[in-house]
């Protein structure tokens, strides 16, 4: 992992496939050397109680949005103390708020939304809810922050963006994380107005943040981007940098990291 600017503020995402079951593949050893001052993780599948007392250092703060359903989902985001903010659960829409899928997080100067976006299936049986009925209430919800305040919005968006984003795209194009129907929501995103800030630094192929179990695809790079950073053009200005962490085991998706100056999280009125 890059080091860390001195002048900078680190975000870091990472889809940790299982809370409890990283913590025992390297998650701690990650919070020390990550430099990281907040810690996005997707797919949790845990509540707050099942994490053994004292499993996380006094330095980290948790905000929990868990899902109903036990093992299932749910996001966390850790705070490096002594950041003080106010995280929210949820979308504001019942039927879409049960999964443990958004945590929005308030700073001084932007909005952090750490989100597990709804994934398709591989026989495409939730490809309807995901785009029909998710997608246009995830959008109203973002169009609703970002005409307030810089939003930065981060997660495992469960789709490719474009076949730059994956290792094998023509064998892909109509499977789950590839149709046309997710590309869109995904286009739609970005017609709010966000920007993807890896490809703001990175412009070739070949950097993917999730690989299958299967057939050795990690170690061969037969990989998909399905994990981002986005941010409303405000903040580009205060992006020092984006990158992917694929050394980091663990979980089948890698770290993804920008790092901010400082005055861009808590200066308000800088932005």
């Amino acid at each position: 992992m890059k080091k860390k600017p001195g002048d900078a503020f680190r975000f870091v995402s990472w889809n940790v496939n299982g809370l409890r079951s990283i913590l025992k593949k390297g998650f701690l050893e990650f919070l020390l050397r990550s430099e990281a001052d907040v810690i996005c993780v997707q797919e949790t599948k845990a509540k707050p109680e099942q994490i053994p007392g004292g499993a996380i250092p006094d330095e980290w703060e948790i905000h929990w949005n868990s899902s109903q359903r036990p093992g299932y989902a749910g996001v966390a985001t850790f705070m490096r103390k002594p950041v003080q903010v106010e995280s929210f659960k949820g979308i504001g829409v019942a039927e879409h708020d049960n999964e443990g899928r958004v945590l929005r997080t308030e700073f001084p100067a932007l909005t952090l939304v750490n989100a597990y976006i709804p994934n398709a299936q591989r026989d495409l049986s939730r490809l309807g809810y995901r785009c029909k009925e998710w997608s246009p209430a995830f959008l109203k919800f973002l169009w609703g922050l970002k005409k307030k305040k810089p939003v930065l919005l981060c997660g495992d968006m469960n789709v490719a963006h474009k076949e730059i984003d994956l290792a094998r795209p023509r064998e892909n194009v109509g499977n789950a994380g590839f149709t046309p129907e997710e590309r869109a929501c995904f286009e739609d995103v970005l017609g709010l107005g966000f920007l993807d800030a890896f490809r703001l630094w990175v412009s070739e192929g070949g950097h993917y943040t999730w690989w299958s179990y299967q057939n050795q695809s990690r170690q061969r790079n037969i990989g998909w981007r399905i994990d981002y950073f986005l941010l409303t053009p405000e903040l580009r200005p205060y992006l020092l940098d984006a990158f992917h962490c694929p050394e980091i085991l663990g979980s089948d998706h890698c770290p993804v990291v920008v790092d901010f100056a400082k005055e861009a999280v808590f200066q308000q009125g800088v932005v």
